[in-house]
């Protein structure tokens, strides 16, 4: 008898996470160099440097460059200047990135007590330091870690933007796949649905960021063997990515696995078999 080929096991998908957060990292780490101050232009070029090799996909390279700057960085502006936890946090992304964990964290770690003391501990770049570190302790499955410093992130970002800010929704998002990796599902429900509230009324009904919180509260629901609650909640997240994204978007082939999970849970095979063969002609394009 021939086996039945199964479901991708259903992932949370989180919302600005860290490739995304290192690209826009990188774009922005050049503001604040001013050459027309007596400034060196060495800094500003090895650091455009290393962002023009990562937007290349030379990795080593753009490690390279960043660690240049790093240096330069430090001879300029001192250990403890804002400017140099910006380069550490430039190099830090890039080792994790590449998955080395073990560089990007010290990198990481000294970014962030610097801005703490420079900037104050409730600054935006101070919010940007919790996120990475505990994006990176997320990444490597040690949440007892990463939860309380997207607490501290969620906590200076309702106090900054207000409760309702669309940015509180990525903080909410991101503490609620913590919880639910951890088996904590009571803790990551309302979180869940609180990023999924504030989204549709800052964003809107068919934008792709409520989808995301859609997917991921029916995943929270589908580990819990509740299908009634979790396929809704799917078939609209499906909805809104074609709509939003086009028919043939990764986001998509993720969401029809998700979806194909469920119906096979469920009993509907040939239901589940046809999702998971879109999924698979999306991917193999």
């Amino acid at each position: 008898m021939v086996s039945k080929p199964t479901a991708e096991r259903p992932r949370p998908m989180r919302f600005g996470h860290t490739i995304l957060c290192l690209a826009v990292a990188l774009l922005c780490m050049t503001r604040g160099f001013d050459t027309s101050s007596g400034q060196s232009p060495a800094l500003p070029e090895t650091q455009n440097g290393s962002n023009t090799l990562y937007q290349q996909g030379r990795y080593s390279k753009a490690i390279s460059y960043a660690a240049k700057a790093l240096k330069l960085g430090e001879e300029e502006f001192g250990p403890d200047h804002a400017t140099t936890a910006r380069l550490l946090n430039s190099l830090a992304f890039l080792y994790h990135h590449q998955g080395d964990f073990a560089e990007a964290e010290p990198l990481y770690q000294r970014s962030l007590a610097i801005r703490e003391k420079a900037l104050g501990p409730e600054h935006p770049h101070v919010v940007q330091s919790l996120d990475n570190l505990a994006s990176l302790y997320d990444d490597q499955g040690n949440y007892a870690k990463a939860a309380p410093l997207y607490r501290r992130s969620l906590a200076i970002k309702e106090k900054a933007f207000g409760p309702e800010h669309p940015k509180v929704a990525v903080s909410l998002n991101r503490l609620a796949a913590v919880y639910q990796a951890q088996g904590n599902y009571a803790e990551a429900e309302p979180l869940y649905r609180r990023s999924l509230v504030i989204r549709e009324m800052a964003l809107g009904l068919g934008h792709p960021d409520v989808a995301t919180s859609l997917n991921n509260l029916a995943i929270l629901y589908y580990t819990q063997g509740n299908y009634t609650e979790a396929e809704p909640l799917y078939r609209r997240s499906l909805a809104i990515w074609e709509k939003a994204l086009g028919p043939e978007h990764s986001d998509v082939a993720q969401s029809l696995n998700n979806y194909a999970a469920l119906l096979r849970k469920t009993g509907r095979a040939d239901e589940a078999a046809k999702m998971e063969a879109r999924a698979q002609a999306i991917r193999a394009k």
